[in-house]
């Protein structure tokens, strides 16, 4: 551990407003480096959660950290430092997962959450725009593990306060998508009128079982274009830019295609989704979506002595007509082993040309 933390600390309050920008960088690097934690990571976390209220804090600095050039107060950079330590004292907490992180440190910075908290939790109505833009993420972040689940509530009334107040889509995304994700209830969002704000709502857990929130979410992947839209910023040399939404790993149609296979007993009510994502699907991307949708459509695997379905053989068809699912099928191979179909596509089409699927009443959109 850095010696020179404490004089880090103390020039985070510098009169000088360059000084504390550099300071929190050094403190970064010499508390935080490459997100471990060290046995000085709690004092100076609790340190920084006293002074937030400073009003040397909200000093605006052209940069914070050395991959940052945001023009925004010390106050916010410190909240979203705050949140980094949490997140990194919440690795591997609930799960068998090292650390890596000397004894009893995690634990440290764990113990240290309540209070801090108590410091993010007040800049959630800050007035600087990006102070409360900042204290959001912090105060999830916080909240990650079950011992500071009794400030859920509350944390949670104060995120629907801000929500009723914002017409920025992102924000209003990232703020459902927290609450939700805490089990909070998301359903008076299901009635948003932004597509992509009701179909955060429809993610959360506590939407299990929700009718309107399986429409909502199968009414979306109807249109995966419309969904990669939402949030992403694409270019020319980068389709699919952006930031990331929180508690969501990867492209949010990914997260909802997961949670209609999860919410759907059968396949036919996933059919009109998963056909509209057949543009989309190679070998590469098999493990997110076409890959659970086929296993989806052969839940008890292929039995070689019935006919297919009419979903299946039409999904199938699909998947057979699409060049793009059958490069290097060493990637692919694996999961029609799983449910007993021939991963070779001369063998799909053969399987095709048999007896005629057979006939069901769903109605297919």
């Amino acid at each position: 551990m850095a010696q020179d933390t404490p004089l880090r600390l103390l020039q985070l309050l510098d009169e000088d407003p360059e000084v504390p920008a550099g300071a929190l960088e050094l403190l970064d690097m010499s508390v935080l480096h490459q997100e471990s934690l060290y046995s000085t990571t709690a004092p100076a976390a609790l340190y920084v959660a006293a002074v937030l209220n400073g009003p040397r804090t909200l000093a605006r600095h052209e940069s914070c950290f050395a991959w940052d050039d945001q023009p925004r107060p010390l106050r916010a950079a410190l909240l979203e430092w705050l949140g980094r330590i949490a997140d990194s004292a919440a690795y591997g907490e609930t799960s068998d997962e090292e650390d890596g992180n000397d004894p009893g440190v995690s634990d440290a910075v764990r113990a240290a959450r309540g209070t801090i908290h108590d410091a993010v939790s007040a800049r959630l109505l800050a007035p600087d725009p990006t102070v409360r833009a900042a204290a959001p993420s912090a105060a999830a972040a916080l909240l990650q593990s079950p011992e500071p689940a009794s400030r859920i509530p509350g944390t949670t009334q104060i995120l629907r306060r801000l929500l009723a107040e914002s017409t920025d889509r992102r924000k209003c995304a990232n703020t459902v998508l927290t609450i939700g994700a805490w089990g909070q209830d998301t359903t008076v969002w299901l009635a948003d009128p932004a597509p992509a704000i009701r179909a955060c709502a429809a993610l959360s857990p506590a939407c299990v079982g929700n009718t309107d929130a399986l429409r909502t979410i199968l009414r979306a992947l109807l249109e995966p274009v419309v969904i990669d839209s939402w949030f992403l910023e694409s270019t020319a040399a980068d389709p699919w830019a952006g930031e990331p939404l929180p508690h969501i790993e990867g492209r949010l149609r990914y997260a909802l295609l997961a949670a209609a296979i999860e919410r759907t007993a059968d396949f036919e009510e996933l059919l009109p989704a998963a056909m509209a994502s057949v543009p989309f699907y190679s070998n590469l991307t098999i493990a997110q979506d076409w890959g659970p949708l086929l296993a989806a459509a052969f839940p008890s695997g292929y039995d070689q002595g019935t006919n297919l379905t009419l979903a299946q053989h039409r999904y199938l068809s699909a998947l057979a007509d699409r060049d793009m699912c059958w490069r290097h099928t060493q990637l692919t191979t694996s999961w029609f082993d799983d449910i007993d179909l021939p991963a070779d596509r001369g063998a799909i089409r053969a399987l095709l040309t048999g007896p005629a699927p057979g006939r069901n009443t769903a109605r297919f959109a």
